[in-house]
């Protein structure tokens, strides 16, 4: 195998990448993935993109937005954990990495990443395994039993893997607090994305139905246990009582949609429910403010786009948020506090000044640290780095 490497370097044929994900949901991770399936020179590299279904209350990012990118669908990877897909699924990733036997195994999300590796082990391809974690399973996730699973397996895949990543230096710095590799094994991949052009502020407002004569504050993500959903509703219900002039409104998909639907009603919030929607910048016009009420999040792609279009956003300090938003320069960070999350949306609602301020200042962070372009460089860069050490061990 080492004269394969050393070929490779010397011919220029192009590098093999398998790219693995468990499934491609709207998400931050269906985006970072799209990006670099779209960006990775197609004369320096053959990738290929390996991914399972969506379950049927998620909404599959291929399907409705990224229809140009082509992949190869192994059932049973997954959501669910299932013994009899998982087992399926891992056979057929088996064969697939004897049949492209690609120089690099890339693996995203905590399944796949599992799958991904454990195959690459088994089909005796001395590939580069290379994982990338979106943010983690330890916190809000699982009792102290499953968790203490979850870290095992972590530790064990650790050592099978050339090279770990992190989308934010908390994610990493969580993991590695556990045991999970090691300093020099974990590097820093900070995400990259774009957005396209803004609708103007009034279609997108008559679009949506949503009210011109009233600030909106939009929530932007998986209407999920994680999300905190109901700390959003919670916030909604104290800027009512307080009579400020901010209406909000819900813009995602997930098994906590019904029932928050159901409280909205029954409280009669000023909150109006759009679901899911696939152009993000005519979402991004309509909104004043993004808030973030989560327990747990890796690199919230929904506030970087927040910061693309200049808006300020209040965000609770949970994962690597603090390397998205910078506190009292590009929007303000709270505890996960009601009281506390509502004094910040009140703050912005009545000082225009502040908002304005620190949007603008959003969007020109965001835009020069973020960008997808600087995230295809570096994944570039790093496969070449990756396989130039193998060639010479």
């Amino acid at each position: 195998m080492r004269e394969d490497w050393q070929m490779n370097s010397h011919d220029k044929s192009p590098i093999r990448v398998m790219r693995i994900i468990a499934r491609m949901n709207v998400g931050g991770p269906a985006v970072q993935v799209s990006g670099l399936m779209r960006g990775l020179n197609s004369s320096e590299f053959d990738h290929r993109l390996y991914t399972g279904f969506c379950a049927t209350d998620e909404a599959d990012y291929l399907d409705s937005v990224a229809k140009d990118i082509q992949a190869i669908r192994i059932d049973g990877l997954g959501r669910r954990v299932n013994l009899r897909g998982d087992i399926r699924a891992f056979l057929s990733l088996v064969k697939s990495i004897r049949e492209f036997k690609p120089h690099i195994i890339h693996t995203h999300t905590a399944k796949a990443g599992f799958l991904g590796r454990l195959s690459s082990l088994v089909s005796l391809q001395k590939s580069v395994r290379v994982h990338t974690f979106h943010g983690h399973l330890l916190n809000g996730y699982f009792g102290s039993f499953k968790r203490t699973l979850v870290v095992i397996a972590e530790k064990s895949l650790a050592f099978i893997t050339q090279q770990l990543l992190a989308v934010g230096d908390k994610v990493r710095q969580d993991l590695l607090e556990e045991g999970i590799g090691f300093k020099g094994k974990f590097g820093l991949m900070p995400p990259g994305l774009t957005i396209g052009n803004l609708s103007p502020k009034n279609d997108a407002l008559t679009f949506f139905g949503l009210n011109n004569e009233r600030l909106q504050c939009a929530f932007i993500g998986r209407v999920t246990q994680i999300k905190r959903p109901d700390r959003f509703l919670d916030v909604a219900c104290e800027i009512k009582k307080r009579k400020i002039c901010l209406d909000f409104f819900i813009v995602g998909d997930g098994e906590l949609l019904g029932a928050c639907r159901e409280r909205i009603i029954a409280e009669n919030l000023p909150v109006k429910v759009l679901g899911w929607q696939s152009n993000i910048e005519k979402v991004l016009s309509a909104a004043d403010i993004v808030v973030l009420t989560s327990d747990n999040e890796g690199t919230p792609l929904s506030l970087i786009q927040a910061g693309m279009a200049g808006l300020p956003v209040v965000s609770t300090n949970v994962g690597s948020v603090p390397e998205v938003v910078l506190d009292n320069t590009t929007g303000l960070i709270t505890s996960l506090d009601v009281q506390e999350v509502s004094d910040a949306l009140e703050k912005l609602v009545t000082d225009k000044a502040l908002r304005e301020r620190l949007g603008h200042s959003a969007q020109v962070f965001t835009l020069a640290n973020f960008g997808v372009q600087r995230l295809v460089h570096d994944h570039e860069e790093l496969y070449k780095t990756l396989l130039a050490s193998r060639a010479k061990s």
